[in-house]
């Protein structure tokens, strides 16, 4: 094995010396590998991380570098694999020594002196604070036509400066770059949290420990998109029956659905997306429940239907069941002759490629997967396939060129700028010192732009499934606040739902985003002011309103009565921040998109949380799984649903057997003296309901719409016998 051994490393130092000690090195942890791969030899794979460490250095030698082309049950295979395993826990090692400070963040003297910074800010007002032009000077930002403005924040200069040493206490910067470069700072799944190398350009560079290369797998994949992207727009790709695809169906939940509905919604008014979107149907079904699929297909013709399945793992419940009930819909609105084909040829995937099995037992062909990886998370897939895809189908890929490139702006600004230039570390730091030390427990997004209807979703996601954690990443319980509840809606819509409570109830801080220019520009005739004038006048006076509130003195020199004025007094003081946009186009997108991850991460480096796993999510399935197997059996007939207590118990009874419990079976359940031709046709009658039922020939295809209703009428009528004819038995 020593020939092969030698010449697989990729040694960055090229002079022959080093290439024979690196051959030397290598063979010789080779055959230690193989050794120590037998049981009881752990202590010799800890001494050889020190090897590793001392000697690899001096000779060029990066296991992260190394490309064998060996089987991964080969001997040599399984060398490269612990090798791979020890460098990802020396670096993950490393890592945590350099950048997390051991114990609580909550113990530092920085955050002391924070905790005493409240004090004196609890003697201020924004209306004098607001008088400081030297403060109000230095709380602004910029950044590539974005400007941030937090002057009207609780905060003053030494505020500031007090939150900058605390982020340099917590070696911010550094866990940044560590972030960036691809190191494991995801420890609890061992994975780094590599969302920026979706966006990352061509010519960088990202190694990974597995010896591949970040970005240039990023951009295999956005190729493959852009190729069948272009088939697609250009009806090189049919369905089939032959047809041209006209609509997009998008299955996912979560963080597969919220940040690619965000998007797409964000540049459906654009205008350039405006003019090449206008051809293609996009939807997103996303919920389990039945009547979401009959409103994501209702009206489309599944001959002209492609479906995209976004699971990475394929293994999502709500997703696999919704991607299943399409399949049958497909199916059953198709000729007999073309049903062979209807997996192939309207399917496609995006998931990993240790999913890749799966996805071929659904029916789906390799060409039609498109990858994304274990170091992208769900609530930051957006610039994967999981979001280029579903929009490049839609709008084209030069709106995706725009998108990525606002992106990589944003996260070039945040890892170059100085903390105080630094938007989304300003943001991020702002977000610790109203969490943690101002003890405000919401926080509200307010994008004046309806295309941005679908942000505070996304963001709520971002933010709360990030830093909604109980442990620091070290395991230590936290005795200090984090994670905020996100909530948002569009201005002015917002002004006439929660404003009331933003401002006379709970304190809630709020992020005002608005544009310079409108998506869609319209002056009535007649009008002083166009349309986005008259939101734009909303845009600025809200953020002052909340600042400065209105005096009890106020209110009475304005003649009010006296009995009313404690209604109708504003005590003001209510922190937010403004960030205004030149246009919001498929740029400004991508930079918005960036600004709110990097500002999750900030807090999450802060915080010393790990930002980038949800383990919270997981105790609810698993309970589910135990309840999905009790209805099951229930509705076999079985046995009663028993619950995880007696609450639990007597809901699902009331749920199958009817609020009075009369029935002694499921009142919806099959009776068990029907044939299978009968339950067949009970079947069939639910998907005439929900989605139209089984086309049996070609012509019966083409007229697919035109006897719907009839049919539709028919089989309800017929359901309702059968059902009359159960409840006599």
């Amino acid at each position: 094995a020593a020939p092969h051994i030698g010449r697989a490393p990729r040694l960055r130092r090229t002079e022959p010396g080093n290439r024979t000690r690196a051959a030397a090195l290598w063979t010789a942890l080779s055959f230690w590998a193989l050794w120590s791969s037998r049981e009881g030899m752990a202590s010799l794979r800890v001494a050889a991380l020190a090897l590793v460490l001392l000697v690899c250095p001096s000779c060029g030698l990066r296991p992260h570098t190394l490309r064998m082309q060996f089987g991964p049950d080969s001997p040599i295979g399984m060398v490269q694999r612990n090798l791979v395993i020890a460098h990802d826990r020396l670096v993950r090692t490393i890592h945590n020594a350099r950048t997390n400070n051991r114990g609580l963040v909550s113990k530092t003297p920085e955050w002391a002196a924070l905790k005493n910074e409240v004090e004196r800010i609890q003697e201020t007002h924004l209306r004098e604070l607001m008088q400081d032009t030297d403060r109000v000077d230095f709380m602004m930002a910029e950044a590539e036509g974005v400007i941030l403005d937090y002057s009207r924040q609780r905060a003053t200069l030494n505020t500031m400066r007090l939150l900058f040493e605390l982020a340099d206490r917590q070696n911010l910067k550094e866990k940044i770059e560590a972030m960036m470069r691809g190191h494991i700072i995801n420890t609890t799944e061992r994975r780094p949290a590599l969302h920026t190398a979706l966006r990352a350009s061509r010519d960088e560079s990202i190694p990974l420990a597995d010896g591949s290369d970040a970005v240039r797998e990023v951009h295999d994949v956005l190729d493959q998109i852009r190729a069948f992207a272009d088939d697609f727009r250009t009806g090189k790709l049919r369905g089939a029956t032959g047809k041209r695809f006209k609509n997009i169906i998008c299955v996912g939940i979560g963080g597969s659905y919220l940040g690619p509905e965000f998007l797409a919604e964000a540049l459906r008014t654009e205008r350039e997306g405006c003019d090449v979107g206008k051809d293609y149907e996009l939807r997103f079904l996303s919920n389990v429940d039945p009547v979401d699929v009959a409103r994501c297909t209702a009206g489309l013709k599944p001959q002209e239907t492609l479906i995209i399945v976004v699971s990475k793992t394929f293994k999502t419940a709500e997703t696999m069941l919704n991607a299943r009930t399409l399949r049958q819909w497909a199916m059953d609105s198709m000729p007999r002759k073309a049903q062979s084909e209807v997996v192939s040829k309207h399917f496609v995937a995006c998931a990993s490629e240790s999913s890749i099995e799966l996805v071929h037992g659904f029916g789906i062909p390799s060409a039609r997967l498109f990858r994304f990886w274990d170091w992208v998370g769900g609530r930051y897939s957006v610039c994967s396939s999981v979001g280029i895809l579903p929009i490049a189908l839609k709008y084209g890929f030069d709106l995706i060129d725009k998108f990525l490139a606002g992106a990589r702006s944003m996260d070039r600004h945040f890892r170059e700028q100085p903390m105080h230039k630094n938007i989304p570390i300003i943001l991020g730091l702002l977000g610790v010192w109203n969490t943690s030390f101002l003890k405000y427990s919401m926080r509200t997004t307010l994008p004046y732009a309806e295309a941005l209807l679908k942000l505070p979703a996304h963001i709520q996601q971002v933010d709360m499934e990030s830093n909604g954690k109980a442990v620091t990443i070290d395991g230590l319980k936290i005795d200090y606040p984090v994670g905020e509840v996100d909530f948002g809606e569009p201005g002015t819509n917002g002004q006439h739902s929660f404003f009331q409570l933003l401002h006379m109830g709970q304190v809630v801080p709020c992020d005002f985003l608005g544009f310079a220019e409108s998506q869609l520009p319209l002056h009535v005739r007649g009008e002083k002011l166009s349309s986005h004038d008259e939101l734009m006048s909303n845009f600025f006076a809200q953020p002052d309103a909340l600042a400065c509130g209105k005096s009890a003195e106020e209110v009475l020199s304005e003649g009010c009565d006296p009995e009313l004025v404690p209604h109708r007094t504003f005590e003001g003081n209510r922190p937010s921040l403004t960030l205004l946009f030149g246009r919001l186009d498929a740029f400004s997108i991508g930079q918005i998109l960036a600004l709110y991850e990097h500002r999750t991460a900030v807090q999450g480096f802060i915080w010393d949380l790990n930002s980038f796993d949800q383990w919270g999510v997981e105790l609810g399935k698993q309970l589910a799984d135990t309840v999905r197997q009790e209805l099951g059996h229930a509705r076999d007939g079985r046995w009663a649903p028993l619950g995880a207590n007696k609450s639990t118990t007597r809901l699902l009874k009331m749920y199958l057997y009817g609020f009075d419990q009369k029935h002694k079976e499921p009142i919806d359940s099959i009776s068990k003296l029907e044939d299978e031709e009968a339950k067949k046709d009970r079947a069939h009658s639910a998907w005439v309901r929900i989605l139209g039922g089984r086309q049996e020939d070609e012509d019966e295809c083409e007229d697919h719409d035109v006897g719907m209703d009839e049919r539709v009428a028919d089989r309800d009528a017929s359901r309702k016998e059968e059902l009359q004819k159960e409840r006599e038995l």
